[in-house]
């Protein structure tokens, strides 16, 4: 009978790993500094999905900035949209998003960007737009499509996905460090160059 019981237990243990996993919905929200940030959040899917979307509801008809949003899956672009209120209720004007009836099992990425930091190209490699611009702050861009003083709020939504990972808030202390150390590669980098 013990036998018997930890085939059982066995068969039930494997029966559920072999089960589908149940998509949830997940919401995340920060703020940007500058015109070329672009947030990053990662998500997963344990299996094919029929029915996933990623958007964003914080242009809030321009309380905050124009959000430009695409997916990529091992650094190529799935997609990209500029404008699309129409994915879900609480949607304004310039909010924008994607959805698709089909996608693979794998790991994602949702990145968000301030309009018209488009990606440059089909691989996340390629970077974005802004990329080498100098930092301004987005309280004191004039952007491109609205206008200055608009607001650094970000909100975003994904259903149908497995996991999503908030984005880092990284603190001042961790850019500085951050630039410190390019700095200090940079200046070995001149030292080896001369020598």
């Amino acid at each position: 009978m013990r036998k018997f019981n930890l085939l059982l237990g066995s068969a039930l243990l494997a029966a559920v790993a072999a089960a589908p996993s149940h998509a949830a919905d997940f919401n995340f929200s920060g703020t940007i500094r500058y015109q070329k940030d672009v947030i990053q959040i990662p998500f997963t899917l344990n299996q094919d999905a029929t029915d996933v979307k990623v958007w964003t509801d914080s242009y809030l008809n321009g309380v905050n900035f124009d959000p430009i949003t695409a997916v990529w899956k091992d650094g190529l672009r799935v997609g990209q949209n500029d404008d699309d209120p129409t994915i879900a209720p609480g949607q304004t004007r310039y909010d924008s998003g994607l959805t698709f009836h089909s996608l693979t099992a794998g790991n994602y990425l949702f990145t968000i960007a301030a309009y018209n930091n488009f990606s440059n190209g089909l691989l996340l490699s390629q970077g974005f737009r802004f990329d080498h611009d100098d930092a301004i702050p987005l309280a004191n861009w004039d952007q491109p499509a609205s206008h200055r003083g608009m607001g650094p709020n970000w909100s975003v939504h994904l259903s149908g996905v497995d996991g999503a990972t908030p984005p880092p808030v990284p603190e001042p202390e961790s850019y500085a460090m951050l630039v410190a150390g390019l700095g200090l590669l940079a200046a070995v980098a001149r030292r080896k160059n001369k020598a």
